[in-house]
């Protein structure tokens, strides 16, 4: 069974920064791609970024040139980079990991960005 475990969240203020990571008990070359989704209070929950196993990455359009999704193999890690968040990035943040049509989530982290 897959699991993914989360962390790095906490409260920073606006313009700052915050690395999420997110440790798997697998090889990360195993999926087809892994990634980052999150869900503000009353919404729904959005795509963040993800990278493929061949290395590309793909990125929100709210988030594109502040976010870098990035990985280590040999840490079985994938992390989130938050650079210049502001309160509209205030979300719990899921790691997420895709084989196939089979999706792995993890618990999430709270990020919350104070004004």
């Amino acid at each position: 069974q897959v699991q993914l475990v989360e962390s790095g969240g906490g409260l920073v203020q606006a313009g700052g920064s915050l690395r999420l990571s997110c440790v798997v008990n697998e090889n990360i070359f195993n999926f087809n791609s892994m990634g980052w989704y999150r869900q503000a209070p009353g919404k729904e929950r959005e795509l963040v970024a993800t990278i493929n196993v061949g290395g590309r990455t793909n990125y929100a359009h709210f988030v594109e040139g502040r976010f870098t999704i990035f990985r280590d193999g040999e840490k079985k890690t994938v992390y989130l980079q938050m650079n210049n968040v502001n309160p509209d990035d205030t979300a719990v943040y899921y790691c997420t990991a895709r084989i196939r049509s089979s999706c792995s989530w993890g618990q999430g982290t709270q990020v919350t960005v104070s004004p």
